[in-house]
């Protein structure tokens, strides 16, 4: 078995792949060390346009096609008692939007890592990092559990794990208990959804506990999750199981779109949002993906980061590898590059947990084209830097809602609150008894199945 290469990727998701297909096709060896068999389970299913550019530029377009999905066209925002929708569609935005696609993780993961062995790259599933042993500048080490992969450079794509976060220490969560969520999740076949091309736009329905999403992936098959605060549910003392159930039946609107819904009463849950692994990058290392930092769910950016750091990562990476740049260079690029990215998706999340940025947002309307710009930053076009006319209008907004607390630039709007709602079950039919099931236990005893980080799946 080969010990060394010239890249040691920790992580097979989207980050890892993506870094592994870019690198293997450049001409450089590489080992990508995956904990789990693809395909598994994960969560994040909704995927950004700016992605799209990328995934063509990749070649990857026909594969996808491939694939059960649904296409994704916009979005669809609403507070959880009404109704009364707000809609997008992504070619309104300020700068030119495409439609993108609503697809199962377990498909599309599976798919971006053959690919990487198909370009070289070579994949060992079932490897888990347990430890970094080296890591300098042209000398990393990774300990598995039955080897030592050494290499010159090491992209870490490992998700919620972050091994080299971890390592170094530099792991932080955000203070702010307004970033401190847990989400519950599972799938249901014959939910109801938006007629036409708006059948792909995933729902958001906002309640003040927390909000809940719907999002189709194939001709049946629906995601249905509640985010909300870690707080609200220990003072609620309901099962952590059966907590979107308890949700679902207080808010009138997902209810509505579930009545002919089956599947299991039972949910998954995953906790632990919102930290930053800084600096980014450093001596002998990249931090892509959710293993550099880990955004609210709510604008579903997961999958784009994870592929735009990676593609970013292995380019300087393999600038460094043929000495054409110095590495301290190149890991000040990609922080400022991660740093830029980020910060008008930071800006958005800590918005939409206010009042009156839903009241505003769902409004729809706003002068000098603000409305369409917000649509431009919710597509993801941020890479490498959101353009200047973008981002006036993003700080515009801003002092909109600042100004929406105190005067009613758009029509005010009562709390709706799930706890106040009198519940009204939904009869789910029993069907598979959890998400991931196949590739993670379930406790014996009952107890809530909790989908936690795991190293070495981004």
């Amino acid at each position: 078995m080969k010990h060394d290469f010239d890249v040691v990727i920790v992580g097979g998701g989207p980050a890892g792949s993506t870094a592994a297909i870019v690198l293997a096709r450049r001409g450089f060896s590489v080992c990508v060390l995956e904990k789990d068999r693809h395909p598994r389970f994960h969560i994040g299913e909704s995927i950004l346009p700016r992605a799209m550019p990328l995934i063509r530029e990749l070649g990857l377009e026909e594969a996808l096609r491939g694939l059960p999905h649904v296409p994704k066209y916009g979005a669809e925002f609403g507070f959880g008692d009404d109704r009364r929708t707000q809609r997008f569609s992504f070619t309104n935005g300020l700068l030119p939007g495409c439609a993108v696609f609503n697809i199962e993780r377990s498909r599309f993961d599976a798919m971006l890592l053959d690919r990487a062995r198909a370009a070289g790259a070579e994949v060992r599933e079932q490897s888990t990092v347990k430890a970094i042993r080296t890591l300098r500048e042209g000398a990393v080490e990774a300990e598995t559990s039955d080897t030592v992969i050494r290499g010159r450079l090491l992209i870490d794509a490992s998700g919620q794990a972050t091994i080299v976060g971890r390592a170094l220490g530099v792991r932080r969560n955000f203070e702010d208990p307004a970033l401190q969520k847990v989400a519950y999740f599972q799938h249901f076949d014959g939910v109801e959804h938006l007629p036409g091309d708006e059948r792909g736009h995933p729902g958001i329905f906002m309640s003040e506990e927390g909000w809940f999403w719907l999002i189709a992936l194939d001709e049946r098959k629906t995601s249905v999750g509640f985010v909300t605060r870690p707080d609200f549910v220990r003072a609620l003392g309901v099962a952590p199981n059966r907590l979107l159930a308890w949700a679902v039946a207080r808010c009138p609107i997902v209810r509505e779109r579930m009545r002919h819904a089956s599947g299991s009463a039972e949910n998954d849950v995953l906790s632990d949002f919102s930290y930053r692994c800084s600096p980014f990058a450093g001596p002998g290392y990249f931090m892509v993906g959710d293993a550099a930092c880990f955004l609210d769910p709510i604008f579903s950016t997961g999958v784009t980061l994870a592929m735009m750091s990676a593609v970013e990562a292995a380019g300087l990476g393999s600038r460094i590898l043929r000495g054409e740049t110095r590495p301290r260079e190149a890991q000040r690029r990609y922080c400022r590059y991660v740093e830029r990215a980020t910060s008008p998706f930071w800006r958005l999340i800590r918005g939409f947990y206010r009042h009156e940025f839903r009241e505003l947002f769902v409004n729809g309307r706003g002068p000098l084209r603000m409305q369409e710009a917000i649509i431009s930053l919710l597509a993801g076009q941020v890479f490498p830097r959101p353009l200047w006319s973008l981002r006036w209008r993003h700080r515009l907004f801003d002092l909109c809602v600042a100004i929406q607390r105190h005067a009613a630039l758009a029509p005010h709007r009562a709390r709706f609150q799930l706890a106040k709602e009198a519940p009204i079950e939904t009869p789910w039919e029993p069907q598979t008894p959890s998400l991931a099931s196949g590739a993670t236990d379930h406790p014996p005893n009952g107890e809530s199945h909790v989908t936690a980080a795991r190293g070495g799946a981004e």
